[in-house]
């Protein structure tokens, strides 16, 4: 599935093409639209404060986050057709007869379908920080939006670390798959720290 097909798509034909019998779109792809739809409820949320009497004292922190929450939408739509990429890029080496060179060719595919989540991890991990940032510069009435936002970028995370975990076992060096394990379920556990600080700072708005 090309990546202009995968972004094009309705959410209808996205959620048929995820049901479907086919590899992607999968959890990765999942995992990468999921942060998208976190950013986006962030960017709505600002977008909804932003140019308000009441918040003006803010406006050069929402200029700031404005573009911060642009471009990190963008990059969870790329990170999408980069899972894609490396998932093809698996299947190729996977099926080449065994050799030196098919040994090289899986651990450079091991290596992608690595990099995509925890690239998915870190990006999460930023867009919290900056919906911790926003929670006490936003309108009140918009606060079940932010922890969605907040929701998602965690299971964006959580998403990212299980496919970290089904890939390390294929990594050589048993040193490095345990040090790249540890870094993803130490970056999960700061996700969920936040989300957990987003929610007890929102206790006084929720009934």
């Amino acid at each position: 599935m090309e990546k202009e097909n995968l972004l094009e798509m309705s959410v209808a034909d996205f959620i048929a093409a995820t049901a479907a019998k086919t590899p992607t779109p999968g959890g990765g792809s999942v995992a990468g639209v999921v942060g998208a739809l976190g950013t986006a409820l962030g960017q709505m949320a600002l977008n909804f404060t932003r140019g308000k009497k009441k918040y003006a004292e803010h406006e050069e922190f929402y200029e700031r986050l404005g573009k911060r929450l642009e471009i990190a939408a963008k990059m969870f739509q790329d990170l999408v057709a980069d899972d894609v990429a490396a998932y093809r890029l698996y299947q190729e080496a996977a099926k080449q007869e065994d050799s030196p060179q098919k040994q090289a060719a899986v651990q450079l595919a091991t290596a992608a379908a690595i990099d995509v989540p925890r690239e998915v991890t870190k990006l999460s991990l930023a867009v919290l920080a900056d919906l911790k940032a926003l929670q006490p510069r936003s309108n009140p009435y918009l606060i079940t939006d932010l922890l969605a936002a907040g929701l998602l970028a965690v299971a964006a995370a959580k998403l990212s670390d299980y496919n970290v975990r089904i890939n390390v076992p294929n990594v050589d060096d048993n040193r490095a798959a345990a040090d790249i394990k540890k870094a993803s379920a130490d970056d999960l556990a700061k996700a969920q720290a936040i989300l957990e600080e987003l929610e007890q700072a929102a206790k006084e708005f929720l009934p």
